[in-house]
């Protein structure tokens, strides 16, 4: 039978919901539907059946559209075909083009944009470092390929620009970027700014703006994972970038809540915390003979609540977290990373001896200095009181210092190293180096 030819009608609308009746034997949740209204035909999805019919809601807008009206099957399913010609191109959350550089080169196999994560024992372990060239990275929260990691931060910390250094500056052959529930206004300015020419030239950007609807913003960060996993697939090192997955969580949430879904903790229904480990799960290292998406998803943290449940159930997910600290911020050190509340899972691994005999050094340097930082700054400690402490205070400011990076400035991870063992015994900080250890 074609499916295209059965229709049912539009029996109710309220709010974003749209109630059918006469296809509930051929439609299930997740399928799509046309709405055929008066200002044309509109898209929508099924979130929920019951007795009172399929439950739909649009990737538009219901403008134009009344009981009575028909509805058919899409004969168009919920895939893409990604090409390798998509790299250089931003694409809205249904892989249409918004660049206006023309059409996009449709490739020859249809992928399901919510693929199921690869089995656990298919997957090969975590690879070598991915160099950054973000000095602070490198160092104290380092990535390796295929590892997944959280960057939890509130609005204007600077979130955004150490997105795009990543971007540029990351060794990984593509980049995929997920611009999920994103300001209009910043859109042009990431893309045009912070990535520039370079970062784009070898990125894939998928934009879902605020303002869309929330199946539109949800679909984003299935779609952008969709196109990391063809590249990985192809061979190639991927480094994935989403931002944010709390606003994939919050589209969630209203699609859930419009499908009659309960709300739980603090109004977010069960379907959030079963599709965050969906969607990130799909990131990671590879099966034998392909690439890995090495994954870096942004946690918006406003007020610092980190326990909140989104960015709880995310750092549970991830493999090691990153936190941006706006007195950090405000300090003028960028990027703004805490390293006392900042771990990478992948420690110490991702390191050589030497280099994590650097590490805890300098790590265990700063921490004594943060422990003492309040009797330091009203002049309660006096010099000599403690060997160590003079140390640190010796220590602090010149790495603060040599830890700021501007955007664009790329420092080899050797230099970083080199530099801050120099600090360190400047400082008089003791480095308990492996033997033949070479800095």
């Amino acid at each position: 039978m074609d499916s295209s030819r059965i229709a049912g009608e539009v029996s109710s609308i309220v709010g974003l919901t749209l109630t059918v009746t006469g296809l509930e034997r051929a439609m299930w949740v997740g399928h799509r539907c046309i709405v055929h209204g008066a200002r044309g035909p509109v898209l929508g999805e099924v979130v929920g059946v019951d007795g009172d019919g399929t439950h739909v809601l649009p990737f538009g807008n219901w403008v134009g559209v009344s009981a009575g009206d028909p509805v058919s099957l899409s004969p168009r399913g919920d895939t893409i075909r990604p090409d390798a010609s998509w790299k250089g191109r931003v694409m809205n959350a249904l892989a249409e083009p918004l660049d206006r550089k023309g059409p996009l080169v449709e490739g020859p196999r249809a992928r399901d944009v919510k693929a199921p994560p690869p089995a656990a024992f298919d997957r090969r372990r975590t690879g070598e470092r991915l160099e950054t060239g973000i000095k602070i990275f490198d160092v104290f929260t380092p990535l390796c390929r295929g590892q997944r990691m959280g960057v939890f931060a509130g609005s204007g910390v600077g979130k955004s620009t150490l997105m795009a250094m990543l971007a540029r500056q990351a060794a990984a052959d593509v980049i995929v970027v997920g611009l999920v529930g994103e300001r209009g206004r910043e859109v042009q300015d990431f893309i045009q700014s912070d990535l520039g020419p370079e970062g784009l030239a070898r990125s894939v950007v998928v934009v879902s703006t605020g303002d869309e609807p929330p199946l539109m913003r949800r679909q984003a960060a299935w779609t952008a994972t969709a196109v990391a996993e063809y590249f990985r697939d192809q061979g190639q090192q991927v480094l994935l970038l989403m931002d944010s997955v709390t606003r994939f969580a919050m589209a969630q949430r209203e699609i859930g809540l419009s499908g009659g879904e309960p709300p739980t903790t603090k109004g977010y229904p069960p379907t959030v915390f079963s599709e965050l480990p969906q969607l990130m799960e799909r990131a990671g290292p590879g099966p034998e003979g392909v690439g890995d998406i090495t994954a870096i998803y942004t946690v918006l943290v406003d007020g610092g609540d980190m326990n909140e449940p989104v960015a709880d159930t995310v750092r549970g997910i991830m493999d090691g977290h990153v936190v941006l600290d706006r007195h950090i911020a405000e300090r003028g050190r960028f990027p703004a990373v805490n390293l006392y509340r900042s771990v990478s899972r992948m420690l110490p691994d991702c390191h050589r001896p030497d280099e994590l005999a650097i590490f805890q050094a300098a790590r265990r340097t700063l921490a004594r200095y943060a422990d003492m930082e309040e009797l330091i700054r009203i002049g309660a400690y006096r010099s000599g009181a403690d060997a160590e402490v003079d140390a640190a205070i010796r220590f602090f400011t010149p790495a603060e210092e040599f830890l700021n990076q501007r955007k664009g400035e790329l420092t080899p991870t050797e230099e970083t190293f080199a530099t801050l063992y120099r600090l360190l015994s400047e400082a008089g900080v003791r480095v308990d180096l492996p033997e033949q250890g070479q800095i």
